[in-house]
C-alpha cells in the first residue's frame, strides 16, 4: 500500500475536507480528488461519505484510519531511527594503522570521500611496521589496518588492494650498482645490506636469493624507511625496500633498482574477526569493498 496515499487519506480524514487537506498537503484539490478516487477504486470500497458539507469516515474508512495511523507512525519512527543512526556516523571516529607502501594513497582517497560526505567524521592515522600495527589492532587500539604482505592474517577479515608492491634495492645514485637497470641475487653480496626486521621479509629475501643468501651481509634492520635514507646516501649500506615507500628517491640522492627475478607482494585492509564495529568503520569498509571487490 502506497505510503503517500495513506498520508493523503489520513489528512482528508483529519481535515474533513478535500480542499483543506489539499492546502495542508500543498497539492491541488483536483489532484487530491483523483488520488482519493483511485485509492477507493483500488480498495473496492468508499472511505468517506458527505454530510453537512463535511467528509466523514465510512466503516471501512474507520478501519483503514486505525491501520493508517499504525503504519504511518511505524514509518515515521523508522525514519527517525535511521536519522539517529546516520548522526552516529556523522560524528564518528576511525583509527587506522598504515604501513609505508604504494597503496597508502588508497587510504587517502577513501578518507577524502568519507569526510566529504560526512564532514564531522574524524580520524587518526598511525604509521608503523606491520608488527606495531597488528599489535595495536589486536589490542583494539586501531579499527583497521593497511598491511603489507607477507604477514599472518588468519585472525583478520581482509580486502586486497589493487596495486602490487614492487620490491627492490635502494642504492646511492653515484654508486656503481646504480648504473644497472635491476638487481640480481649476486649483486647483494658485494655491499652491506639493510633489511626490514620482520622475519617474514627476511625469509622472503632468503627464498629469492637462494644459495647467495649465505653471502649477503645484513648489517642492520629497520622499521620505517625514512630512518635509513641517510645511511644509504652515505654509502654505509644498501637497503631492501618497496618502491612505494618513498615519494621521490632521486631527489634524495637515492636510486631504486627493482629485483630480478621480480618480487611483488600485496597490501590488504584488515580488521579483527567478530569484533563489533562502529557505524563509521562499517561505512569505511563498505566503501573499500565497493571500490576494490566489484
Amino acid at each position: 500500500m502506497d505510503y503517500r496515499l495513506l498520508k493523503y487519506f489520513k489528512t482528508i480524514a483529519e481535515e474533513k475536507s478535500i480542499s483543506r487537506a489539499a492546502s495542508v498537503l500543498h497539492i491541488t484539490q483536483p489532484t487530491l480528488s483523483r488520488q482519493l478516487k483511485a485509492f477507493e477504486d483500488e480498495l473496492g470500497t468508499s472511505l468517506f461519505y458527505r454530510e453537512k458539507k463535511e467528509l466523514h469516515l465510512t466503516d471501512a474508512g474507520h478501519f483503514l484510519k486505525d491501520r493508517a495511523d499504525e503504519i504511518l507512525h511505524l514509518t515515521e519512527q523508522t525514519e527517525k531511527e535511521f536519522t539517529t543512526h546516520k548522526e552516529l556516523l556523522f560524528s564518528g571516529h576511525i583509527s587506522i594503522g598504515c604501513v609505508e607502501a604504494d597503496n597508502s594513497d588508497t587510504l587517502a582517497l577513501i578518507l577524502e570521500e568519507l569526510v566529504t560526505d560526512y564532514p564531522q567524521v574524524t580520524f587518526t592515522i598511525f604509521s608503523g611496521t606491520s608488527h606495531d600495527i597488528t599489535d595495536k589492532l589486536d589490542k583494539g587500539l586501531l579499527d583497521l589496518a593497511i598491511l603489507l604482505e607477507p604477514t599472518t592474517t588468519n585472525k583478520y577479515e581482509k580486502i586486497r588492494l589493487p596495486r602490487k608492491e614492487q620490491w627492490g634495492l635502494l642504492v646511492p645514485e653515484k654508486s656503481t650498482l646504480a648504473n644497472k637497470s635491476y638487481v640480481e641475487p649476486i649483486d647483494l653480496t658485494f655491499s652491506p645490506l639493510l633489511c626490514s626486521g620482520r622475519k617474514e621479509i627476511q625469509n622472503m629475501l632468503e627464498a629469492w636469493s637462494g644459495n647467495y643468501f649465505k653471502n649477503i651481509k645484513i648489517i642492520g634492520t629497520y622499521n620505517l624507511i625514512f630512518n635509513i635514507i641517510p645511511l644509504v646516501d652515505n654509502k654505509v649500506a644498501n637497503a631492501l625496500a618497496i618502491k612505494g615507500s618513498g615519494t621521490d628517491w632521486n631527489s634524495q640522492g637515492i636510486k631504486f633498482l627493482p629485483l630480478n627475478p621480480p618480487i611483488e607482494t600485496e597490501c590488504i585492509v584488515a580488521w579483527k574477526k567478530q569484533r563489533a564495529l562502529t557505524p563509521v568503520v562499517h561505512e569505511f569498509i563498505k566503501r573499500m569493498k565497493y571500490a576494490f571487490e566489484a
